[in-house]
């Protein structure tokens, strides 16, 4: 697959790529366990960035031990961020509202793969003002196993009805990388709060500062004339009605 091959349809990454929320998730986990009277080290937190619910789960268990309160632990988390969220901490990443609206101009279709689940990402969207920008969004509910399994990314792309080699992923993570490709999607890293490693530089085909330069590279890519109804798009559809 060329890098430079035209692009028909993109498949965003929310949390660190979209939504500068990977921070907000790390105060919150901070102080989640502070309420229980746990020290959560940063470095054990950091781990848990870009995992899906499920295996967060599995390693504050391992880490923490079988008396450690993980319902409620992860109860009090959510709670606090979306309070962090709703107190308007919540920011977009720089080149966002760009991007979105040169991908409106070429009628490009797009959705997001992500780890969040599907209230948090509702949560999430509305509070940024994103929630009416994607004609897809795939949720860790929508998808049987999420990241690294290529399910989130191979749902969101039958759900615009693309074809994956004319698809392009966008990703902050390793595992959002290694779902990308494994789905066959050409692969953008804009690293946020993990640094790439040869891993990460393998599995993606071009790695950007910000999403200002991914658009940078994208346009040229965009420009053929294209109309997003060719691949049977329904604007606003959600992956809920899709599948």
């Amino acid at each position: 697959m060329s890098a430079d091959a035209p692009v028909r349809a993109v498949v965003f990454d929310m949390d660190g790529l979209l939504l500068d929320s990977e921070r907000l998730a790390l105060e919150s986990l901070t102080l989640a366990g502070a309420e229980l009277g746990y020290d959560m080290p940063v470095e054990f937190c950091h781990s848990l960035i870009g995992m899906p619910a499920d295996r967060c789960r599995e390693l504050t268990a391992a880490a923490f031990g079988a008396a450690f309160p993980l319902e409620d632990y992860f109860a009090r988390h959510e709670t606090t961020l979306a309070g962090l969220v709703t107190a308007g901490r919540l920011r977009t990443k720089p080149g966002v509202p760009e991007l979105l609206d040169a991908l409106d101009t070429r009628s490009i279709p797009r959705a997001i793969a992500t780890s969040s689940g599907r209230e948090r990402t509702r949560h999430h969207l509305t509070a940024a003002g994103l929630a009416d920008r994607f004609d897809a969004v795939v949720t860790r509910a929508d998808v049987s196993r999420g990241k690294p399994d290529p399910e989130p990314y191979r749902t969101a792309v039958a759900a615009l009805g693309a074809d994956p080699e004319l698809t392009v992923a966008v990703e902050d993570s390793p595992n959002g990388l290694r779902a990308a490709h494994a789905a066959g999607l050409r692969c953008l890293h804009v690293p946020d709060l993990v640094a790439p490693t040869d891993e990460t530089r393998r599995l993606a085909h071009r790695a950007f500062p910000d999403l200002h330069a991914v658009l940078d590279y994208l346009s040229p890519l965009l420009d053929e004339p294209f109309d997003g109804r060719e691949m049977g798009i329904v604007p606003g559809v959600s992956v809920e009605q899709v599948q």
